[in-house]
């Protein structure tokens, strides 16, 4: 199952408390990529050496739980009556009531670049009611840039240095010349399966690109620095955000709650070839 982020849900919402929830994700994002931040130099690169994300005690673990915890006890300060739904943590049982705040957040996106020094991880925030996307944030924890967006309201990044960029998705229309995105499962069967349709998709492409964060990937789409992005296997924490920041940058948006069907974004020029292509190399994508 999927649906279109294509910023036409919930038009309605008050911009006010759009622009609210949008102000507050950034501040979230960025505070806990302050956090990631300090435990990196705290541990070091020694610290960090194990490249293995192998148990509940190893450095990057305790970064992933400590940044969740710290965005989770943010959200409880500011904001007592929302939920959390973190990659880490999870969520309470009981399903959040119609019309609350939930807060998607993936403290960590690209754990792996993060073991390697790689310059590509990233926190990401979204804030969702009633399954919609309202606004989102996404930060690098290492640039120091962060992307955000609200629902109708368009999307920005800042830089290190606070220089403030609306966006707008790449102006690419051949797809020949266009620069894809994508990433891989860490289940080995899977990886074949997208190794396979990488292997046909090629010839038809500029190039790929495989940078390990899917919600900087999304975030890329948003800023022209690729043409579009594919990947199969993504979970809400993923995408939330960056599915919206690519969408308010006028890129066309498919999210899958599906494993065998990837989520995907475009610039308008080229999606709709990019699409077809997709499907027909055996990764469906659902209108």
């Amino acid at each position: 199952m999927s649906e279109e982020t294509d910023g036409g849900v919930a038009r309605s919402t008050h911009a006010d408390t759009v622009d609210e929830l949008r102000r507050f994700a950034g501040r979230l994002a960025v505070s806990g990529g302050d956090v990631a931040r300090r435990m990196v130099e705290q541990f070091g690169s020694t610290g960090l050496d194990a490249r293995a994300k192998s148990s509940a005690t190893d450095p990057v673990t305790v970064i992933d739980t400590t940044v969740e915890e710290h965005l989770r006890s943010q959200v409880v300060s500011a904001r007592p009556g929302d939920r959390v739904l973190g990659e880490e943590g999870g969520e309470e049982a009981t399903a959040p009531g119609r019309g609350v705040v939930r807060w998607v957040v993936d403290p960590v996106d690209g754990t792996v670049n993060l073991l390697y020094g790689i310059p590509f991880t990233a926190v990401s925030v979204a804030a969702e009611v009633d399954g919609v996307v309202l606004a989102g944030a996404v930060h690098n924890i290492v640039t120091g840039e962060t992307w955000t967006a609200g629902l109708g309201r368009g999307s920005s990044l800042r830089s290190a240095t606070g220089t403030l960029t609306e966006l707008t998705a790449s102006a690419c229309d051949d797809l020949s010349m266009a620069l894809v995105g994508t990433g891989f499962s860490y289940d080995s069967d899977v990886r074949a399966e997208q190794g396979r349709v990488v292997a046909e998709l090629l010839p038809r492409i500029r190039d790929i690109r495989r940078c390990g964060s899917a919600a900087l990937d999304l975030c890329m789409v948003a800023t022209g620095r690729i043409d579009a992005y594919y990947e199969r296997c993504l979970k809400p924490w993923d995408h939330a955000a960056g599915a919206l920041i690519a969408a308010e940058a006028g890129a066309v948006v498919r999210v899958s709650h599906d494993d065998e069907v990837p989520t995907a974004a475009a610039a308008p020029g080229v999606a709709g070839e990019f699409l077809s292509a997709i499907e027909a190399l055996g990764g469906a994508v659902s209108s």
